[in-house]
């Protein structure tokens, strides 16, 4: 098997579909095989699988295990040389798949591979390409300074402003919704880690592939649509709790020195945040 994608779905039905019919069309010329986790959605995404698509492997799960603990479980399960880990709310491009592959294949020490994400009105989303989330690049995040300076190195680290988004370029921190590397790679280094439940396990995803000798790299010639925060309420206590929940099992890991700092300004913004939120 050459490529295994896996898609872990929640309450996205309608997009489900969409996006299983993109990989299909996208991966026609080679061998793949498709895994979807559902997470115990309540939308008969899973009959929608059966009747639909019956030749997709379905791993159902009874209650909402994560998006770290639902990929592991098929990773654990997968044949392809390469994998990919795709967002339900994505819709690939014809050549996206084959772009990875040739890729992947002709590049030395090549860890994983993200591509250029745009949502449903063609506007570039800036989580393609990341940074490493130190302490500095998050404080410029989360104060703002970062969109005052949008093309900055200094206060933009955390997207990487000053590199081009239509080319190719090495990079830190890959995005959730499309991460493709070769299986040895995480025969290496383990799978997703399930301390995280929803939020960050990408970036420490990504910062374990670079720790073990790879290079990640962001593919600003191929490009995704993505349907952006489809599965999750931005504005409601329990997305607060766990986006920045992420951020502190991340400080806590990586910067032990920075961490009783930083978790008392995520406890004020998220105090803030959830005040507005209960005004609402």
């Amino acid at each position: 098997m050459l490529l295994s994608i896996i898609i872990v779905n929640y309450n996205v039905k309608n997009l489900l579909r969409n996006c299983l019919s993109s990989v299909l069309k996208a991966s026609q010329s080679f061998e793949c095989e498709i895994w979807v986790v559902d997470n115990a959605s309540n939308d008969q995404s899973v009959d929608m699988l059966k009747d639909e698509y019956p030749t997709v492997n379905l791993i159902e799960n009874s209650q909402n295990v994560g998006f770290a603990k639902a990929n592991n479980q098929a990773l654990k399960k997968v044949s392809g040389k390469y994998i990919l880990m795709l967002n339900p709310d994505t819709e690939v491009s014809q050549h996206a798949l084959l772009n990875c592959l040739n890729f992947a294949k002709k590049t030395d020490h090549c860890g994983g591979i993200g591509i250029q994400m745009h949502d449903a009105n063609g506007r570039f989303l800036n989580e393609s390409k990341r940074g490493i989330p130190t302490p500095w690049a998050s404080f410029c995040r989360l104060t703002h300074l970062s969109y005052l300076f949008p093309k900055s190195a200094i206060f933009n680290q955390y997207y990487l402003g000053h590199l081009d988004k239509d080319k190719c370029h090495k990079i830190d921190v890959l995005a959730g919704a499309f991460i493709f590397l070769n299986k040895e790679i995480v025969q290496k280094i383990g799978g997703l880690d399930e301390t995280y439940f929803m939020f960050g396990e990408d970036i420490d995803f990504s910062l374990r592939i670079r720790q073990a000798g790879y290079d990640n790299y962001y593919l600003g010639d191929t490009r995704i649509l993505h349907h952006k925060g489809k599965s999750t309420n931005k504005h409601s206590i329990e997305y607060i709790n766990r986006f920045y929940g992420a951020m502190k099992i991340f400080t806590k890991k990586y910067y032990p020195k920075s961490y009783p700092i930083y978790t008392l300004v995520i406890s004020i913004i998220m105090v803030i945040k959830t005040f507005f939120i209960r005004l609402r």
